[in-house]
C-alpha cells in the first residue's frame, strides 16, 4: 500500500470513528465542516482549471447542504427550520449555478452563508 492510500484509509477509519462517537450537534458541526471544505476544493479545482473534479466536488457540497436540509425539524424549528431550509435550497441554486458557469464568487457566496450558519451553531451549547 502507499503512503497516499494508507493516508485515505486512515483518513475514512478516523472519520467513521469521529461520527460513532459524535452527539447530534456534532454531526450537524460535522456536515458544515465537510461543506465549507468541499467548497474550499472546489474553489481550488475551478481556480486551476480541473472541470470534472469541480464539479464533482460542487456536487458532494450540495449532498452535504441536502443533509442539512433533512436534519431541520420543521414541528419544533417553526420560523427558524423554515428559514433555514430556504437558505439552504438557495445555497444550493447558487451552487448549481457556479458549476454551470464557472463561477468562483457564487462558491465564495454559499461559503460565506455557509460559515455564518455554522457559526451560529457552534454558539449553541450541545
Amino acid at each position: 500500500m502507499n503512503a497516499m492510500a494508507a493516508l485515505r484509509q486512515y483518513q475514512t477509519v478516523n472519520t467513521q470513528v469521529q461520527v460513532l462517537d459524535a452527539s447530534p450537534h456534532r454531526l450537524i458541526q460535522m456536515l458544515f465542516e465537510g461543506g465549507l471544505a468541499r467548497l474550499a476544493q472546489a474553489k481550488g479545482a475551478l481556480e486551476r482549471g480541473q472541470t470534472s473534479l469541480k464539479g464533482e466536488l460542487i456536487g458532494k457540497a450540495i449532498a452535504i447542504i441536502g443533509g442539512l436540509r433533512e436534519g431541520l425539524d420543521h414541528q419544533k424549528g417553526g420560523e427558524i427550520a423554515a428559514n433555514l431550509d430556504s437558505l439552504y435550497e438557495y445555497m444550493v441554486s447558487r451552487l448549481v449555478e457556479a458549476n454551470v458557469n464557472n463561477d468562483v464568487a457564487l462558491v465564495d457566496e454559499v461559503a460565506g452563508l455557509l460559515r455564518e450558519v455554522k457559526t451560529g451553531w457552534d454558539g449553541i451549547a450541545s
